[in-house]
């Protein structure tokens, strides 16, 4: 597994990026091909440690979590990064092996794992990246991965048009397809 570590108001010493390629590197028993691993660090106010861990597969599929430990121990703060990831496939291994994105995951995972207003609109921070054709249901599964409540992408479904998934507040899912205005 390909690592990049990123450091955040703190400078780490070779053991703790030592385990961190251990623990995340368990994960890359479900990928068929090596997977890219970006691993960011960071301490906030009263040594609060954060760990956010995005695992990207050869076919561009993510997996992202951030976790956080109060105590300032930053080894605590990867296990329960890995473990939200490990828990992201298992809990979606039944649609990955159907097929949606078969070939970024290994297919056989073990049974045993079940799994206040503003005067201005202030833009903060934009991000720019690919929009990827994909069906709904593998956009919904990648929002679900990232642990996002929305997604975009070019639905193959519907001529490539641009499309948004989100997760409704009632439950289920919903879709914002473009289109001409009438």
């Amino acid at each position: 597994m390909k690592f990049t570590f990123t450091c955040k108001k703190i400078s780490l010493n070779d053991s703790v990026k030592a385990y961190a390629e251990k623990k995340i590197g368990k994960l890359e028993k479900y990928f068929k091909e090596e997977p890219e691993a970006t691993v960011t660090f960071a301490v906030e106010k009263k040594n609060r440690c954060i760990v956010e861990v995005t695992l990207r597969g050869t076919n561009g599929t993510l997996f992202r979590a951030v976790s956080e430990d109060a105590d300032g121990d930053m080894r605590s703060a990867i296990d329960a990064a890995v473990s939200q990831i490990d828990r992201k496939i298992r809990k979606n291994k039944t649609r990955l092996s159907k097929g949606l994105r078969s070939d970024a995951i290994v297919p056989e995972v073990p049974e045993e794992f079940d799994i206040h207003e503003e005067r201005e609109f202030e833009i903060v921070r934009t991000k720019r990246f690919a929009v990827k054709p994909m069906s709904p249901d593998e956009a919904i599964l990648q929002m679900n991965l990232l642990g996002h409540s929305f997604f975009v992408f070019r639905n193959t479904d519907d001529g490539n048009a641009i499309c948004v998934v989100y997760t409704r507040n009632r439950g289920g899912y919903g879709i914002i397809e473009t289109g001409e205005q009438a």
